[in-house]
């Protein structure tokens, strides 16, 4: 468990095993507990952009300074990662604005966790920085059009939420069962994680009754 000081270096979870979380439990698991990974076209393309975004140098335009690849920390939800991109915005009589751009090769998706995962740069940004960060935007290759997220209280409770999870998920060291959907279609870890295989309370019993069989 995290101390009152927050969690140690050695303790911090990666912020992008929030976003497969939200996507799938046992996605998580394999990736951050079995360190299996597996690529397909959907996740080279989206590599390559994250790193041409990355390692694309900083600008300012218009006044708007736009930092590329920034290493992120907080200790009070236990994460380390990088952003993609900040912009910060100036601000009259004040420090400028963190405004945190998050890339993907897609579209919008129909669940949050590309959200979460904004807002989780947003609150290690606010930790580090000292300075509120209200709003972000996500980029998505396949309109070429920014979202813009805002970070409110819903969705920084569900961020926290959601570290405090994935630290029980870490802690516990098992991988969650199969989850069977629509979304395992696209799943580079589909071979890995055999969705559709019968849990295995079936399997036991079909064993049992086929042995039965055979006496």
């Amino acid at each position: 468990m995290a101390a009152e000081a927050g969690w140690p270096d050695e303790a911090l979870a990666p912020l992008s095993a929030l976003q497969h979380l939200v996507f799938c439990r046992r996605q998580c698991g394999l990736i951050h507990l079995e360190g299996v990974w597996a690529e397909n076209a959907l996740t080279a393309e989206g590599r390559v952009l994250h790193e041409a975004v990355d390692h694309a140098p900083g600008e300012t335009r218009r006044g708007v300074r736009v930092a590329r690849g920034i290493p992120l920390a907080s200790r009070r939800l236990g994460l380390a990662g990088r952003a993609d991109v900040v912009e910060f915005h100036p601000r009259r009589g004040g420090a400028p604005v963190p405004f945190p751009v998050e890339y993907k090769r897609g579209a919008p998706k129909p669940h949050d966790a590309d959200a979460v995962q904004l807002c989780a740069q947003a609150l290690c940004l606010e930790e580090m920085l000292g300075v509120p960060v209200p709003a972000g935007a996500l980029f998505y290759g396949a309109t070429r059009r920014r979202e813009e997220v805002a970070f409110g209280p819903a969705l920084r409770d569900r961020v926290a939420e959601l570290a405090a999870a994935l630290h029980r998920l870490l802690a516990a060291g098992r991988t969650p069962p199969p989850e069977p959907g629509p979304k395992c279609r696209a799943c580079s870890l589909r071979d890995a994680c055999l969705p559709d295989l019968p849990a295995a309370g079936s399997v036991a019993r079909w064993l049992a009754r086929t042995l039965a069989e055979e006496c």
